[in-house]
């Protein structure tokens, strides 16, 4: 039974550890979007921040040899236009650190014909 307890306790830290949260705000709110290891991570929807911005988090570990967590952020233009790229961050998996900031510091990203900021910072759940 002790056994079965440490086996449980092990596998439920190895399923938070493999968590990834990221802080995301713009225009005073601060949204945290979290994601998990995807199968199929061609399929992984942005998500609307504010009406201007879209934050896609993709976090890939397999294949073990291109494990990464990739970030995108999006300008949400009308029309023909749609979806704009603004930034892009790739980080190997797992992350060589986990600071006050997260593995990935805190990042800024504007939009540059409305001239919004949108900020984010990205960890491992707790």
């Amino acid at each position: 039974m002790k056994y079965l307890l440490l086996l449980s306790a092990w596998a439920c830290g190895i399923a938070q550890a493999d968590t990834v949260s990221c802080h995301v705000s713009y225009g005073g709110e601060t949204q945290v979007i979290t994601a998990q290891p995807a199968a199929t991570p061609y399929t992984v929807a942005p998500i609307a921040i504010g009406s201007y911005f879209l934050f896609r988090l993709v976090f890939e570990r397999q294949p073990a040899d291109q494990a990464a967590i990739k970030l995108y952020t999006y300008a949400d233009r009308e029309p023909p236009q749609g979806a704009v790229l603004l930034h892009q961050a790739d980080y190997l998996y797992p992350p060589a650190k986990n600071g006050r900031y997260g593995f990935t510091g805190l990042q800024r990203v504007y939009e540059p014909i409305r001239d919004g900021e949108l900020y984010y910072w990205c960890g491992w759940a707790q």
